[in-house]
């Protein structure tokens, strides 16, 4: 089941998209922070400025450009109907998670994402059923888009404003910035989504790697706080 078939000029692809990839869609990305909790207690983020550096980090060479070949791999994958295909990138991406937390962090929201994309997709999709409750959120995302006919550029556009502004929100609540501090740190990653987006454009799976390390050790880390407000 799509709605693509009565979408003859994209309108609705956008609507379902922006539905998506916002709190409409109660998958529980507020309770993570992706290892910035840990960050901000260690005074590694304590401003805009440094936030901003962070962010860049996790998005040029960590889980930002990860997940984006993730998901424009998982969307071809549902585009042709390979369900052996999806599900190899699904395994692929849930073992690339460098900590239990992280690999909670996109297996949970990936899960639940599947479950509220039910009334576009259906109860019964037979890729959906290849990942089964086990689906990292950037696969379950391509995948949902490709049944749908969601384009691959404004869905990787969408996706990194969409996992930027979760973790600016955890910024504006534990360093903590100001709600004008959060918004200008969404304006100036604005560049760096497209360019994330153009540089993905016919790369393949070959090309993931993460250099975010200090990212990757926050994740770890994170388990032992003192004290914790964030599942990640």
């Amino acid at each position: 089941m799509t709605t693509a078939m009565t979408d003859p000029d994209g309108r609705r692809a956008l609507l379902r998209l922006l539905t998506w990839l916002s709190p409409a869609i109660p998958i529980g990305a507020f309770s993570y922070s992706h290892g910035v909790e840990t960050a901000i207690n260690a005074g590694v983020i304590q401003s805009a400025e440094t936030a901003k550096e962070w962010l860049q980090g996790v998005l040029n060479h960590g889980s930002g450009w990860n997940d984006l070949l993730v998901l424009g791999q998982s969307h071809a994958a549902a585009t042709e109907n390979d369900s052996a295909r999806l599900a190899e990138v699904n395994s692929l991406c849930l073992a690339m998670a460098p900590s239990a937390e992280r690999y909670l962090e996109t297996q949970r929201q990936g899960t639940a994402f599947l479950t509220y994309a039910q009334p576009w997709i259906g109860q019964s999709d037979p890729m959906a059923a290849a990942v089964g409750k086990n689906a990292a959120l950037p696969v379950a995302v391509g995948l949902a888009a490709a049944r749908t006919h969601i384009p691959l550029e404004e869905l990787k556009l969408g996706y990194l404003q969409s996992f930027t502004s979760n973790l600016v929100s955890v910024c504006l609540r534990l360093v903590p910035l100001g709600q004008s501090e959060g918004v200008q740190l969404l304006a100036d990653l604005e560049q760096t989504f497209v360019n994330l987006t153009e540089r993905s454009q016919g790369a393949t799976l070959d090309a993931l790697g993460s250099a975010a390390i200090l990212s990757d050790i926050a994740s770890m880390a994170h388990e032992t706080e003192p004290t914790r407000i964030f599942r990640s």
